[in-house]
């Protein structure tokens, strides 16, 4: 990280919450949406040149377009003249909005919001349950069925996805299968925290396969 870039993170007055603003800015000039960053957010979109943000929903960071694919790449960050906001401006992959719109400003005050064609955001929750596991293999709790499977071993994993398979292939109903679907993906995101995968790395290897 370049001298002056470190110089960024330490002129930025951070909020109580440890966080700032970010007015985010299309090249063109449009105004894409309003999002905040905290500290270690602004370090990963300068150092990996794509827009993170903290979720103050989530409680987490999240880079711009992890589930959607609608990446913000980084073209300048600019402070503000009180140091306690940031503006941004970046190259928009998509529509910025969870809305399907381009900017979250498409309506005037009064106008109706839009309710088709949003985004899904269905992967949030794999993301979240892929946090919590690897809270669980970090910080092990007592009572915790993920932290005593990280406890047993690799081939007590193996073994628990293995079972969960073949349980899903002889559900008898459909409501057993999505039973079954579902305790089959936690146990393939126990082993792949065991191996050390990123959920993240399996969805690019799909986007290299549609392609």
């Amino acid at each position: 990280m370049s001298d002056g870039k470190v110089k960024l993170l330490e002129e930025v007055s951070w909020n109580d919450r440890g966080l700032v603003p970010v007015v985010v800015q299309e090249v063109d000039g449009e105004v894409l949406t309003l999002a905040y960053m905290d500290r270690q957010a602004l370090e990963l979109t300068i150092t990996e040149g794509y827009a993170h943000y903290y979720s103050r929903s989530k409680g987490r960071i999240r880079k711009k377009g992890e589930v959607s694919g609608n990446v913000q790449q980084v073209e300048e960050i600019s402070i503000d003249c009180d140091d306690d906001a940031l503006l941004i401006t970046v190259k928009q992959t998509g529509p910025a909005c969870h809305t399907g719109e381009h900017s979250c400003f498409y309506r005037e005050l009064g106008k109706p919001k839009v309710t088709e064609g949003s985004i899904d955001y269905s992967l949030n929750l794999l993301k979240e349950l892929e946090e919590v596991i690897r809270d669980r293999h970090i910080n092990p709790r007592k009572g915790s069925y993920t932290s005593r499977l990280f406890s047993e071993g690799r081939s007590q994993i193996e073994k628990k996805v293995g079972e969960e398979a073949i349980e899903l292939l002889v559900a008898p109903e459909r409501s057993n299968f999505v039973a079954e679907a579902s305790d089959l993906i936690y146990h393939l995101l126990v082993l792949f925290r065991e191996e050390g995968i990123d959920l993240d790395e399996v969805i690019a290897e799909l986007g290299r396969r549609r392609k």
